[in-house]
């Protein structure tokens, strides 16, 4: 395996994303979003790229509430090919969130990749960059309680565990909530999750 990087969006593995939704992965965890960003793509590769890069939609939350994209990093994973993504997003000047985000950070590898180490390289890479954009000691992670692959990914890179969260959404699942030091692991520690 070549050493795993992360790498902006670009028109350059912009095929391979394609590809990669194509064949029915998602960079949403939540839920499956493969068949709208192949359409949004394929529009308009340009504002595909801009709007990962800098977004400026709004979310909309099931409730149909609008709700501003929090400032954040996505990242595409690479170790030659297109592995996946990971991103960072945060409320600038604090470790808190809102309750409609899960956690600092998200991460999804193609199904054909999994298992060989890439999302724990990857969330590494990811804890400098979160630093380096916001300055938190440490950011929460989470997965659902039945991930086992996705708990050893940040028990691997030195998550805490805190109290569980609920579902974000009717009839989701319960997540497992973790905190990771990013720079300083004297910040870490289990008193206060981020809601």
């Amino acid at each position: 395996m070549s050493a795993i990087a992360l790498v902006a969006p670009s028109q350059d593995w912009l095929p391979a994303y394609e590809a990669a939704l194509a064949r029915g992965w998602s960079p949403n965890t939540e839920r499956d979003v493969s068949a709208e960003q192949r359409a949004e793509l394929r529009a308009d590769p340009d504002g595909f790229i801009a709007e990962l890069l800098t977004p400026r939609r709004r979310l909309i939350l099931d409730d149909g509430t609008r709700v501003p994209k929090l400032p954040g990093i996505v990242r595409w994973i690479v170790d030659g090919e297109f592995c996946g993504s990971i991103n960072f997003r945060h409320v600038p000047g604090t470790e808190e969130l809102p309750a409609y985000c899960s956690g600092h950070v998200g991460y999804a590898v193609v199904p054909w990749k999994r298992r060989r180490g890439i999302a724990t390289a990857a969330l590494r890479l990811m804890l400098r960059e979160a630093w380096a954009a916001s300055g938190l000691a440490r950011v929460m992670v989470t997965c659902d309680e039945d991930n086992m692959a996705s708990r050893g990914v940040i028990l691997g890179c030195g998550g805490l565990r805190v109290a569980d969260q609920p579902p974000l959404r009717p009839g989701g699942r319960v997540k497992n909530a973790y905190w990771i030091a990013t720079s300083a692991p004297a910040a870490l520690s289990a008193t206060a999750p981020a809601r």
